[in-house]
């Protein structure tokens, strides 16, 4: 049968999301369920429900930056117990036997694909519900343990923007020495100003203008320029190591590749609605790359959770109620959140 739990969910493009109740699964022998306490909310979950990435599965639940506590456990986990404080980010499965999943980078899964944490279709057959809820059922391969030292409400956004920012700065070795820019200061860019700190790179935000520079030196950046301001391509010419671009909007590569030393890379992080015009000059010229990341795996993620803790690195986050969400999803679509929103679940749980 399964439990009934509270849920927010969209039914169509152009409607609000509304309360409902979804069925969640029994516990099976690998399964670890959790009442939720707090779920962020991700740009993704607007483009999902809306319809801007292809048509969803109706209803949608969406929010994939889920924390909370374990209420049950399967008879064969090991990982988990009762009273854990745990965590779900952007996918509760995958194949888990090609090359990817096997390196722990599941969310380059080959096989099946990773299967998204809401509007994806699990080894059940059933379709996948998110965070927007009172509880979940997820195996424990897929669930994070969340370091005392973090609070849950703060946890939740490290799941996707925190991983999203991790992942890459890892990858591409930040760290002393190496010359850090983050384009845009928004759920994700003060991740990555926060996470590339710590690291111990020299950060600088790349932001359309100067309004949010206060913000973005408070959180650790050294130096904030304005995109918008041509002498700042002039006196960045050739400075980063790494660059980081956290905003979906389609800009001017070339532009931005200009700024890259020698063999540098620009990472793509957001997803932009058209196809990215790459000029080749700045590119071959000096040998540099575009690239592009996504996510991290299982194994990374709490690797990014255990580092966070650390490092004392938290995201700036404004707690809600569920009634609030359709009014966050406009906020967020304007700009208007400093920098993350995050649900409290309570009214949703039994």
């Amino acid at each position: 049968m399964g439990t009934t739990v509270s849920a927010y969910a969209a039914t169509a493009a152009t409607e609000p999301l509304t309360e409902t109740t979804i069925t969640r699964r029994e516990v099976g022998p690998h399964d670890v369920a959790f009442d939720i306490h707090f779920a962020g909310i991700c740009h993704s979950d607007i483009h999902t429900v809306r319809a801007e990435w292809g048509q969803p599965n109706y209803p949608v639940v969406p929010g994939h930056e889920i924390a909370g506590v374990v209420t049950e456990v399967g008879a064969e986990v090991t990982k988990y117990k009762v009273g854990d404080r745990v965590g779900v980010g952007c996918f509760v499965d995958s194949c888990r036997e090609c090359d990817s999943c096997k390196e722990g980078l599941e969310q380059y899964c080959t096989g099946t694909g990773q299967v998204g944490t809401y509007n994806a279709v699990g080894r059940d057959g059933e379709p996948t519900m998110g965070g927007y809820s009172g509880a979940i059922v997820v195996d424990e391969n897929y669930v994070l343990r969340i370091p005392d030292s973090i609070p849950l409400d703060a946890a939740a956004p490290l799941l996707c923007a925190g991983i999203t920012l991790y992942s890459p700065l890892r990858h591409w070795n930040a760290g002393p020495g190496t010359n850090v820019a983050i384009i845009g200061l928004g759920g994700l860019g003060h991740m990555g100003v926060k996470l590339a700190k710590a690291m111990g790179a020299k950060v600088t935000v790349l932001s359309q203008s100067l309004k949010k520079m206060e913000d973005g030196l408070r959180l650790g950046a050294d130096e904030y320029y304005a995109t918008s301001d041509p002498d700042t391509f002039v006196a960045l010419a050739g400075t980063f190591d790494l660059i980081l671009n956290t905003v979906s909007a389609n800009l001017d590569l070339g532009a931005f590749l200009g700024l890259l030393k020698r063999d540098g890379t620009l990472v793509e992080l957001g997803a932009p609605e058209k196809p990215l015009k790459v000029p080749f000059f700045p590119l071959g010229g000096m040998r540099r790359s575009l690239a592009g990341s996504m996510i991290g795996g299982i194994a990374e993620t709490q690797e990014m959770l255990d580092f966070c803790a650390e490092h004392d690195v938290r995201p700036e986050i404004e707690v809600i109620t569920p009634d609030y969400i359709n009014e966050a999803y406009e906020r967020v679509l304007s700009s208007d959140v400093r920098y993350r929103f995050v649900i409290d679940t309570a009214g949703l749980r039994n």
